[in-house]
Order: structure tokens, then C-alpha cells, then sequence
């Protein structure tokens, strides 16, 4: 299997003989940078315990626009964008300890506009869903991962990239243990568990601005959770919190090693990190596949799976 991020162990110290080593963790994202504001804490927890963690990244994020105003650089092609965030998502990988594999399509953009342009033409949101599942399909029959981890069916926000990762993801979830599908992909291999990301559930939303402003601080959450709760929009359930406070450093090293996309001053930097670690030291995943038997609330993305669960 390709790597294009090795593994780094400073930050986090060797890995020991903790009951979650030997395991294989697949986190499935559509950009470079999302690795790093999804889930990236609890991936740096468990590859510090000795879990095989892959990130795969749909695209390289060549039509990402340069969202850090200190970051003062223009990068006026594809292509330039492209080996930026490359090497910026080879530094993230180190800092959370995890490998990451890219699937090599193309950044789709986010169309703005009313209304919307045309998507561009060769982008991941418009390749046919079999095309575009094939790789991910042969890197979990390559990886033989025992959990994978993606977005929910709307892409957590509206991004093309986002919604066509969650169809891609599902679908290799689905086909890759399946010998009549993907027939010259690899041998099929079923993962047992399959998670969506919930970064920013309104719980956590109201637990943290609830604790910013008691301390006096102006809250990022604030007209967030007023749109959230005027549009009433549904909550989608959260089935799982992993503790994983004390690797929100590592998160942090992560995010900010994407500097066009991180103001490290900005948004996700703005609740102050002893007061986070002290309110919300976990992440959130909803469970939405197991082929093991599951009682909820979970704490742990590989309750019920054993290391030699290698069928």
C-alpha cells in the first residue's frame, strides 16, 4: 500500500501492549485539512495505543480557497494548490501519527452563486459512484480495516465533496467484503463497525458556550446555535463519545499544520483549550453499521472487536 505520511511516534511516545493494538482504524475524508477538524484527536489516541490508523483523502484540495489571512501567499493553479496542501497534509499525518493514502480525484469546488454554477467538469462530486468507490474499495481490501469512519449522507454541510465522500465510503463499507463485487479489486474484506463524525452536535455547541461565557469570554458558538435552534434542524443521533482530551494538542499541531486553510487565530482556536479539555474531552460519532453485537452508549470505536477478529 502506498503512503505518502509515514507514521510519527515522537509526539505521542511508542506505542505499548494496550488491548487496542493490532487493530485497524480507516478514517474517510474528502479533503486535506479534514482529517485535522474531524476526528483527529480520536485518531491520535489510538494510534498512541498501537491501532493501525489510515486517513484517505478523496481529493487534494486543489480548488480550496486560501481561508488563513495571515498566511500572505498566492497559489494561482491547480497544481500549486495541490502540492501545498500535499505537504501540509504529510506534516498533519505526522503530528496525529497516522498514515494517509490519497485516492487521487480532483477537488470539486464549493459552487456559490444563485444559482448554483455547474460543477467542473472531471471532479470527485461527478464521477459515477462505482468509479469512484473502486480505490477506496481496493485500499480496504489492501488495509483490512476493523472500523472505518466518514461523514453522514449530508456530508455534515453542504460541500459536493463532502456528500459524494459519504456515498463512496458507504459504498466500499458495503461492497468491499463482497467477492461478486469489485472483482479484480483485491480479496474482499467486511470492516465490522462503520461511524459518522459529529463534530459539532448541538450539545456540545450549548456545553461549550455555556462554559465560554460563564467565564467571561465571547462565545464562537454563540449565532451558531441560534441558527441551529431557529431552523430547528434534526440532530442525528449520537451513539458514541471517545475521551480523547488529552490528544487535542495533537489535533491542534495537526490543524494548524494546514496553514492556507487554519487561521491560528480563528474559529477553531477560540474556546480556550483548558476549559474545552475540561467541559468536552471527547469526540462524537454516530454508529450507523456493526457486525458485531453493540450496546449503547459507547465510549469506544472498537467495542466488541477483538484484535483477532483478522477473518
Amino acid at each position: 500500500m502506498s503512503q505518502d505520511a509515514p507514521p510519527a511516534t515522537a509526539a505521542q511516545g511508542a506505542p505499548g501492549a494496550h488491548p487496542h493494538s493490532g487493530l485497524r482504524l480507516m478514517a474517510v475524508h474528502a479533503h486535506p485539512d479534514d482529517e485535522s477538524s474531524k476526528g483527529a484527536a480520536t485518531t491520535a489516541m489510538y494510534a498512541a495505543r498501537g491501532v493501525d490508523v489510515l486517513v484517505a483523502t478523496c481529493t487534494g484540495g486543489e480548488r480550496g480557497s486560501v481561508l488563513n489571512p495571515r498566511y500572505g501567499r498566492v497559489h494561482a493553479t491547480l497544481d500549486e494548490m495541490a502540492e501545498v496542501r500535499r505537504v501540509e497534509m504529510a506534516e498533519a499525518a505526522r503530528a496525529l501519527g497516522v498514515r494517509q493514502h490519497w485516492l487521487g480525484f480532483v477537488d470539486s469546488g464549493l459552487p456559490e452563486g444563485d444559482p448554483l454554477p455547474p460543477l467542473p467538469e472531471g471532479c470527485f462530486a461527478l464521477v459515477p459512484l462505482e468509479e469512484a468507490a473502486e480505490p477506496l474499495v481496493r485500499l480496504v481490501r489492501e488495509f483490512r480495516p476493523h472500523v472505518m469512519t466518514t461523514y453522514d449522507p449530508s456530508g455534515g454541510y453542504p460541500h459536493p465533496d463532502h456528500i459524494m465522500c459519504h456515498r463512496v465510503a458507504f459504498e466500499a463499507f458495503a461492497a468491499a467484503g463482497d467477492p461478486d463485487r469489485y472483482r479484480g479489486s483485491g480479496e474482499p474484506w467486511q470492516p465490522l463497525k462503520l461511524y459518522y463524525n459529529h463534530d459539532f452536535s448541538l450539545a456540545r455547541m450549548r456545553t461549550v458556550h455555556d462554559a465560554v461565557v460563564e467565564a467571561g469570554l465571547e462565545s464562537p458558538f454563540g449565532d451558531w446555535l441560534s441558527s441551529r435552534e431557529m431552523r430547528e434542524i434534526p440532530e442525528r443521533p449520537v451513539t458514541t463519545r471517545v475521551p480523547c482530551g488529552d490528544f487535542f494538542g495533537a489535533r491542534d499541531a495537526a490543524l494548524t499544520a494546514h496553514a492556507t486553510q487554519i487561521d491560528p487565530e480563528g474559529f477553531f482556536f477560540a474556546v480556550p483549550r483548558d476549559l474545552e479539555a475540561r467541559v468536552w474531552p471527547v469526540e462524537e460519532y454516530e454508529l450507523a453499521e456493526s457486525h458485531v453485537p453493540v450496546t449503547l452508549p459507547e465510549d469506544d470505536l472498537f467495542a466488541g472487536i477483538r484484535p483477532e477478529d483478522d477473518r
